[in-house]
């Protein structure tokens, strides 16, 4: 069968990434609300999961659904490239380096730029998993942005969706879509 993922890889990235989050949480829709930041990884897993599910071109499931689990962890917490690299392989390694920010850069736009240029070198089920973070982070935004952040966040989408909707098509689709309502917050 196609596009099916070992569960043991998979097992195996979803304990590292909810150890290596342990105790994380981002700002809820409602003041004083904080999520488990844990949730936020299992939402881009999910999305990627069912773009993988809803197509019928081969893809390699278990590259797309690890750096999906594992997206965030050079960025968010004290993983380290190799230890990635040795525990997952090269591959997803070099799949979660490509997603995570270069905070040394000096702009968030300037950030992103070089974040979706070194994704387009990957195979396109890293771009699968940036596709699959910005649909999750589009579900609702922090109860404390403004008006001007969440129609910036939603700008940033359509330039994410430029770049790399070719990679998927029904997760371009359903990005295509969250822009959309994402509209609703900035009233």
């Amino acid at each position: 069968m196609p596009n099916l993922w070992n569960p043991d890889l998979y097992q195996a990235a979803w304990v590292f990434a909810t150890r290596k989050h342990a105790g994380q949480t981002y700002g809820g829709q409602i003041e004083g609300e904080q999520t488990p930041y844990i949730n936020h990884i299992a939402s881009v897993a999910m999305e990627v999961s069912c773009g993988i599910v809803q197509t019928a071109e081969n893809l390699n499931a278990n590259l797309a659904v690890q750096c999906a689990l594992l997206h965030d962890t050079l960025e968010d917490t004290d993983t380290s490239f190799e230890e990635i690299a040795t525990l997952f392989g090269a591959d997803v390694a070099q799949g979660v380096a490509a997603l995570s920010k270069n905070t040394s850069l000096p702009s968030k736009q300037v950030q992103m730029e070089d974040s979706i240029t070194r994704i387009l070198l990957q195979p396109k089920e890293v771009w699968m998993v940036k596709l699959a973070d910005r649909i999750a982070n589009l579900y609702h935004p922090p109860f404390y942005w403004g008006r001007d952040k969440i129609l910036a966040y939603q700008e940033e989408a359509r330039y994410i969706l430029r770049e790399l909707g070719g990679s998927n098509a029904p997760l371009a689709h359903r990005l295509e879509l969250k822009i959309k309502e994402y509209s609703r917050f900035a009233q």
